[in-house]
């Protein structure tokens, strides 16, 4: 379905139709506090528990720095984003803005390139929490565990959206609860009023200075934390399935601030500030949050960590089957994928796309077991690397490129609106480009990360001329006009499913 006057596919189909659709039947739709929760603690996985260990050392204590450049780019993308999501709500979020704002070709690239990414962090998270099971079980394999953390949250995810948010809620709550206590006794454990404690403040310059290794590590250490704080946007799609959509999407980005600020640099801080630098466990021999809670003196720490740690990894491996899967099927229903692709379920769950984004999983797990040294997994992870910068740089460009198709009065009526529009939209851009210069020039895995990521965005190239031509043949043009917002904002449909409810 197009608009015949201006030759676009509008984001709600009922839009474009100008019809009054028959009410479909309610599926089960996550609840305000699956939404708070998702918001909360959603982004607090592995990569903060254990992989901030590898950043303080490469930079020292200037980490907080890495941490804040890459939260303000984080913040100001939320922002942006959060303009756009509370117009229209969508669960296909900014893969439909793109598509609607810059092009077919727009929403082809940071679909893919988005479902991809949540396909190797599905992988990995399931790897990293098989090796933490083996651990505690040696006598199982650890490909075993793998399989069946993947098979647990597959059948989470099939259910319906309230069972990921159900489950979702506990996984998040056990992360945000950890993290304060963390915060609460770490700060008293750092100002020396913690039994057996020292004032610990001067780790900050004592040992080589605030930044022992220059600036460059602080730069190029942002791109690992833009993985960390990858996820935040989820929060937005869950909104999209909520009982209160705008609501959810408000309260997502609103909160961003806080959220970073406390979470991930008051946790970094307290690290580098209870520990010299250069004296912290590498992650491999024990995780910095680890250490610290065994310096706190509380029984069974680093065994009520590990279960934290594993808390952190199903998180992020069930909001990862979540997000790879509401992509794909957003993909589908506008073209760009197998139509197949957008089938649901009579729980309104997409299930074709969470079984076939599980596959990607299941078959990058066996790769890495069965040829461990072929380096294709490496190179899944690798590639999959910037997607992050990418994905945050077109969201900018869509937002700029939406505003300024709007009239004066759409505008004055945005419910959430961006900060001192276009200028921070520009700054953010220019942050992703500068970021990913730095990382050329800095050591051969950074680079590495950055040809890798360019490879898989060459070979999704490669397939969109096909793409394209099939659009075409379905009698699809590429957008090239302006959103039609004479209507209120509604929930996305797939067309097929709008089509059939006419029908009816």
């Amino acid at each position: 379905m197009q608009d015949p006057e201006r030759g676009i596919r509008p984001v709600s189909p009922e839009t474009a139709a100008e019809i009054s659709v028959a009410p479909r039947t309610e599926h089960k739709k996550l609840r305000s506090r699956h939404v708070t929760m998702i918001t909360l603690g959603g982004i607090i996985g592995a990569s903060l528990f254990v992989g901030s260990g590898n950043i303080v050392r490469a930079v020292g204590p200037a980490a907080i720095l890495s941490y804040l450049i890459g939260g303000l780019i984080v913040l100001l993308t939320m922002r942006m984003l959060g303009e756009m999501a509370a117009a229209r709500p969508t669960v296909g979020s900014f893969m439909e803005y793109a598509r609607v704002g810059l092009g077919e070709w727009a929403g082809y690239f940071v679909g893919w390139l988005y479902w991809y990414f949540w396909v190797g962090v599905i992988a990995f998270e399931a790897v990293v929490g098989g090796a933490i099971l083996t651990g505690w079980f040696p006598e199982v394999p650890q490909w075993l565990f793998s399989v069946l953390l993947m098979l647990i949250f597959t059948t989470t995810n099939l259910v319906s959206a309230r069972s990921f948010g159900e489950v979702e809620f506990w996984l998040a709550s056990i992360k945000v609860v950890t993290i304060i206590v963390f915060l609460g006794i770490g700060t008293l454990f750092a100002l020396g009023l913690w039994p057996n404690a020292a004032f610990s403040v001067p780790n900050l310059w004592t040992h080589g200075g605030f930044a022992p290794n220059g600036l460059w590590p602080v730069i190029s250490g942002v791109a690992i934390v833009i993985f960390s704080y990858f996820g935040t946007e989820i929060a937005v799609m869950a909104a999209a399935e909520s009982e209160n959509p705008t609501k959810g999407i408000r309260q997502a980005t609103r909160t961003v601030v806080w959220r970073i600020l406390l979470f991930f640099v008051g946790g970094v801080l307290l690290i580098v500030t209870i520990v010299p630098w250069n004296e912290l466990p590498k992650p491999k021999v024990e995780a910095p949050f680890a250490h610290i809670f065994g310096l706190f003196g509380l029984p069974g720490a680093s065994v009520i960590m590990g279960a934290v740690i594993l808390t952190a990894v199903c998180s992020v491996l069930n909001s990862g089957l979540y997000s790879a899967a509401r992509m794909f099927s957003a993909l589908a229903a506008q073209g760009l994928a197998p139509r197949i692709v957008a089938r649901k379920s009579k729980a309104g769950v997409p299930f074709v796309a969470v079984l076939a984004s599980t596959i990607g999983g299941y078959a990058a797990v066996l790769v890495n077991f069965l040829a461990p040294d072929s380096g294709i997994f490496d190179f899944i992870m690798n590639s999959a690397g910037l997607v992050a910068l990418f994905v945050y740089a077109f969201i900018a460009v869509t937002q700029m490129r939406l505003r300024q198709k709007m009239t004066p009065e759409e505008r004055t009526n945005l419910e959430i609106k961006m900060w001192l529009h276009p200028w921070l939209g520009i700054l953010t851009v220019a942050g992703v480009a500068g970021i990913v210069v730095v990382m050329l020039f800095t050591d051969d895995d950074s680079r590495a990360q950055v040809w890798m990521s360019l490879i898989s965005v060459a070979v999704l190239a490669v397939f969109w001329p096909l793409v394209r031509r099939g659009i075409k043949g379905r009698g699809a043009q590429p957008p090239g006009g302006a959103i039609d917002h004479s209507h209120p904002a509604v929930h996305d449909i797939a067309r097929d499913e709008v089509e059939h409810l006419i029908h009816q």
